[in-house]
């Protein structure tokens, strides 16, 4: 007989580290745990300075929430342990965030953190600490196939669906992986947390990306590659120098206002040159692509996926944005090149943003991995 969490043992003999935030979500996943019986065992990582951080509100991993996180444990009579990965986390996720914002690409640092911090060395404290399972407070389902493979969903809230940010999740992580609240709207869990006395039940959402004070991303990008706030060329489309600016690093594909330029017309950051220090503007119609080459693809479907894309390719659904939800698209295979046609076109995508596949179009589809975004060339440059 399996446990709720899969496990062939009973719960009361089952270890299960909790990664605590101190937001509500990883609260709930602790506290359920715990009144199911299961040996509970809160960690969390200080990432961040604390200086820094303390006084920010919707910022994750700060001063405050390591403080709250400690108060649930206490609260629910769990052990809590605070390991400081400040180090650790400016190696492995602002360094490259940096890095490829100052080369012109639009990084995810969050998926960046999940790869190596959180689903790398957390699971390793964990196993250390004899656990059987990690469990986190992420809005995905994840359960075991027929085949016994563990497979990613979408949650059932999909205003909360985190699948854009796991989907490099490798299938031994997954199998290693919980997810309670994959099957919960957040109003339940926000009521579990007043049911069971916590605090910070009516704590606010994190939205910043913890190390970026004010979503001020040149400011960071500044301070660690001062070229990149090197003066260069504003251009059009059709060759027309309109203006300079003040560095790429200010800058994003898609970008509409603040540009520093004049025009008749709306004007859009349709590519940038980081090479050559240029920035090219042009209409909205500029920024359509339909076809991305993707780089360091996860791949979590039953069927590998070279037999799976083989002829004309496959149909799948596809996320370019966390924001946004999954659109019609066809994977292929081009010897070892994977891209990805949308049937109908994005507008303002960046390389090195993620793209994430979905088995299909419903509400809680199977997540088949994903590839970040290496090249995206919009029709107005393919056509050229």
């Amino acid at each position: 007989m399996l446990n709720s969490l899969d496990i062939a043992k009973r719960p009361e003999d089952t270890r299960v580290v909790v990664a605590m935030s101190g937001g509500v979500d990883s609260s709930v996943v602790a506290g359920l745990l715990a009144r199911q019986g299961y040996d509970v065992v809160g960690v969390t990582l200080q990432l961040y300075d604390h200086g820094e951080a303390t006084h920010r509100k919707g910022a994750c991993c700060a001063g405050q929430d390591i403080h709250d996180a400690r108060r649930v444990a206490a609260t629910l009579g769990i052990p809590h342990y605070v390991l400081d990965y400040e180090e650790r986390f400016k190696r492995s996720v602002i360094a490259p965030f940096a890095n490829a914002y100052q080369q012109g690409e639009t990084p995810v640092p969050c998926i960046a953190c999940n790869q190596s911090v959180k689903f790398v060395d957390l699971m390793e404290v964990a196993r250390d600490l004899g656990a059987d399972v990690l469990a986190t407070g992420h809005y995905v389902q994840s359960r075991l196939g027929e085949d016994g493979r563990r497979q990613l969903f979408r949650p059932v809230d999909a205003e909360r669906d985190q699948t854009y940010f796991l989907f490099a999740t490798t299938q031994s992580q997954l199998d290693f992986l919980r997810f309670p609240l994959g099957g919960m709207p957040k109003a339940e869990v926000r009521e579990l947390a007043r049911d069971m006395g916590l605090e910070i039940a009516e704590k606010h959402d994190s939205q910043d990306i913890c190390f970026v004070p004010q979503g001020k991303y040149a400011d960071i990008i500044r301070k660690m590659h001062p070229e990149a706030a090197a003066q260069g060329e504003i251009v059009h489309l059709d060759g027309r120098v309109l203006g300079t600016h003040e560095g790429i690093v200010n800058y994003t594909i898609g970008q509409r206002k603040g540009l520093g330029v004049a025009a008749a017309e709306p004007l859009y950051v349709i590519k940038l040159e980081h090479k050559t220090g240029r920035v090219i503007v042009g209409p909205r119609e500029a920024l359509k692509t339909h076809t991305v080459r993707l780089r360091d693809v996860n791949w979590l479907g039953a069927r590998p996926l070279a037999e799976l894309s083989a002829g004309n390719g496959a149909p799948v659904e596809v996320k370019v944005r966390s924001t946004r939800g999954p659109q019609p698209a066809v994977v292929q295979m081009r010897g070892d090149d994977v891209f990805v046609t949308l049937v109908s076109g994005e507008y303002g995508i960046s390389p090195g943003q993620a793209c994430v596949f979905y088995a299909d179009d419903t509400p809680t589809s199977e997540v088949w991995g994903g590839g970040f975004i290496a090249e995206a060339v919009p029709q107005v440059f393919a056509a050229a």
